[in-house]
């Protein structure tokens, strides 16, 4: 079960660096939670939408996702943390942006879906 949540934050990422909106979209449970430097929202598959189209999920490259800590809380439910580095295609002299995430999925009808993501940059 581990290496599948982890597989599916991959997915997840692959997607947003490819602005596959299907795959993110297919990857999540709406409304999502989300909670990073600009607070916490709840939002919703059109708010979703609309900032994917937006075009501020499109911008970064993933270099690596490390120390992940996986716990399954029962068998619908799993909670993943770990570390991204990232660069923002924009500004590719700057050096990677280092964060911490997590993640809860919840697995309804035989799939699993992200209900509720954090993002928090570490200091430099």
């Amino acid at each position: 079960m581990e290496v599948q949540i982890i597989e599916l934050e991959k997915k997840y990422w692959h997607g947003v660096e490819n602005h596959d909106y299907e795959t993110v979209k297919n990857l999540t449970s709406f409304p999502c939670i989300v909670a990073g430097k600009n607070g916490v929202q709840s939002i919703s598959e059109a708010e979703f939408k609309k900032m994917f189209d937006s075009g501020q999920t499109n911008k970064i490259k993933v270099l690596k996702i490390y120390d992940v800590t996986e716990k399954l809380i029962s068998e619908n439910t799993a909670v993943i943390g770990y570390y991204l580095d990232f660069t923002l295609l924009e500004d590719s002299q700057k050096a990677p942006i280092k964060c911490v995430c997590t993640s809860t999925w919840i697995k309804e009808n035989n799939k699993w879906a992200c209900v509720m993501h954090t993002e928090t940059e570490l200091e430099k």
